[in-house]
């Protein structure tokens, strides 16, 4: 019998090479992928950013393609990762929304692109070292369900991945936890076994956002405008829209002699809206593009528990459609920084229903 063929993304980092180690065992006929996505061909520039997409990551990943006996291939996807990443992050911004690049990453290039490329070249099924699983449910559409680890789930960042997509796609490292894996590493002698996890987004690795978007977006980056209230008072002036999000205190240099919050963000006036703690809570999102994933539909009401970010732990909320791709979501206790832009993704009994970008409080 013909083994399964299956190409694994390998980053270089200890959870996508133990989930290559995971399928050889499993007797997968497994070929190691790296995404080159780094758009300056400069060696130096490539070192510097490092991350999930320079040299040293590929040179970690082909030293574990080598331990395990693997095939290795660096896959150019650069093209794609401009348009549909940097582009669109620096595009958000600009709109006044904060925008979460790690979704549309999964969703335009890891799979979209990866999935079509190794599909092409004879392969069953993708595999990438995200702590989540697949499972099949019971009205027969494949979701994302939550890892075994609370503390390392990313089911959040793959609720746009589509029906399609998850058919071809194996999640191995989502039955375990950070340091089951890393103990599998150093027992199979891979290399990456106490390599540190990367934290920043790749192709911004020293977390000035500002400045990346200032020297991408040129002439229209805009400038400085006012800190106003929701009434339209005057509070003082600020750097400029792209160096805020919704909940943000830090950074504001505003002497109201207590703490203060960016409640809004008006793209239009190029203001930026201050308000009180209290002001940074709400009960209601309107988010659009949706993306059924367990469900097919939501003909009627529904009750399920929603994440407004990564790092939420969930709020429990009634979801209803209000037009053709637009959802509301009530939320039975007020929730912090409901931010534009950011995903909201729906829950039930760990599986991902689906999810959305968030359009804000109101439509």
């Amino acid at each position: 019998m013909n083994k399964k063929k299956i190409v694994v993304g390998m980053s270089g980092g200890v959870d996508s090479s133990v989930a290559a180690y995971l399928l050889k065992e499993q007797g997968y006929d497994v070929i190691g992928v790296t995404m080159q996505i780094w758009q300056d061909e400069e060696r130096d520039a490539q070192e510097e950013n490092g991350g999930c997409c320079g040299l040293s990551a590929v040179d970690d990943a082909r030293r574990v393609a080598q331990a395990l006996d693997i095939p290795y291939y660096v896959m150019n996807f650069k093209e794609e990762f401009k348009c549909k990443v940097m582009d669109y992050f620096v595009e958000e911004y600009l709109a006044g929304r904060t925008p979460n690049p790690c979704i549309a990453c999964n969703r335009y290039v890891k799979w979209e692109s990866m999935l079509r490329r190794s599909l092409e070249i004879g392969a069953d099924y993708i595999a990438t070292g995200h702590y989540a699983r697949i499972a099949k449910m019971q009205n027969g559409r494949y979701a994302v369900r939550n890892s075994v680890t609370a503390k390392k789930d990313q089911t959040y960042a793959l609720y746009s991945l589509t029906q399609e997509q998850l058919a071809h796609t194996l999640m191995p490292v989502g039955e375990y936890t950070k340091e089951e894996i890393r103990e599998l590493a150093l027992r199979a002698g891979l290399p990456v076994a106490h390599k540190p996890d990367s934290q920043e987004i790749c192709f911004i690795p020293d977390h000035d956002y500002a400045s990346y978007i200032d020297k991408a977006a040129g002439e229209r980056v805009p400038g400085a405008g006012n800190f106003v209230t929701k009434d339209g008072e005057i509070l003082g002036r600020h750097l400029g829209i792209t160096h805020y999000t919704v909940g943000q205190r830090k950074g504001l240099n505003l002497a109201m002699g207590h703490p203060v919050f960016v409640t809004q963000i008006r793209p239009e006036t190029d203001e930026v809206v201050i308000g009180e703690a209290e002001d940074v809570f709400g009960e209601t999102l309107y988010c659009n593009h949706i993306n059924y994933m367990g469900m097919e539909s939501l003909p009627k009401p529904k009750e399920v528990l929603a994440k407004i970010r990564y790092a939420h732990a969930g709020e429990r909320c009634t979801i209803e459609c209000v037009e053709e791709d637009i959802i509301k979501c009530t939320f039975h206790a007020p929730v912090r920084a409901i931010t534009p832009g950011q995903a909201v993704v729906f829950y039930e009994d760990g599986y991902v229903l689906g999810g959305g970008s968030i359009i804000g409080t109101k439509l």
